[in-house]
């Protein structure tokens, strides 16, 4: 089983092991606009641009690699114009574009935490066959993010608490929402790694170090990456 943590001193949340392997089984899977395969090769690319070695591939849209490419290692210079030029490629959308994002980020964060612990990086699963099912919900809408984004009408059932008592869930929560599937896939991350959108509004979420020590920490780690959000 992936992510067994062997020989670790230390106490890793049981969470933040499911959060890692849900991550794999959800890359591993057909999405709504990527095949499992070509989500595995989204992670293999960004795997590689994060080491600044700019491999090809045989099943991915030149476009999609250049993009993948960018958002690794010059996400600072990401601008509307570029996205524009991106999502109008031939064979990219808006809807490709955001799907791609979503296994950029959960993969590399999954990576980066290995790094952090000098472990050897986990193998990247072994895609499931299947067709995307090519589905945009009918509620995006153009806001002030760049690709449209979801109200908490268009989540898919059981997901509505996670933007909280609003109807448009806060930027960072419904930023690749137009892929509904995500809003889960990155609150379960989140709750493995920092904390769940719930605990977000907690003034102490009685964790083993108190909030201001978790923000404390959070932004050292978003100054060293030059984190500009």
């Amino acid at each position: 089983m992936a992510f067994e943590y062997l020989g670790v001193d230390l106490p890793i949340r049981e969470k933040t092991i499911s959060s890692h392997r849900m991550s794999w089984e959800v890359i591993a899977s057909p999405g709504r606009w990527w095949t499992g395969a070509e989500r595995v090769e989204i992670a293999r690319i960004g795997r590689a641009a994060r080491d600044f070695d700019a491999v090809g591939s045989d099943i991915l849209l030149e476009a999609a690699v250049f993009a993948i490419q960018k958002l690794v290692v010059d996400n600072a210079n990401l601008n509307p114009e570029w996205y524009q030029e991106i999502i109008a490629s031939e064979g990219m959308t808006e809807d490709r574009y955001v799907e791609l994002v979503a296994v950029v980020v959960h993969a590399l964060s999954i990576d980066e935490f290995h790094r952090a612990l000098g472990l050897e990086l986990e193998s990247l699963p072994q895609p499931v066959g299947g067709n995307p099912t090519c589905e945009r919900p009918a509620e995006a809408e153009q806001r002030s993010s760049w690709p449209p984004i979801v109200p908490k009408s268009g989540l898919n059932h059981g997901d509505e608490m996670l933007y909280g008592p609003m109807e448009w869930g806060a930027n960072v929560i419904s930023a690749l929402s137009l892929i509904p599937e995500n809003v889960r896939w990155l609150h379960d991350l989140s709750e493995g790694h920092y904390l769940s959108f719930a605990e977000m509004r907690m003034p102490d979420p009685l964790r083993a170090i108190s909030r201001p020590q978790i923000e404390l920490i959070a932004a050292r780690v978003s100054a060293l990456n030059e984190c500009f959000y």
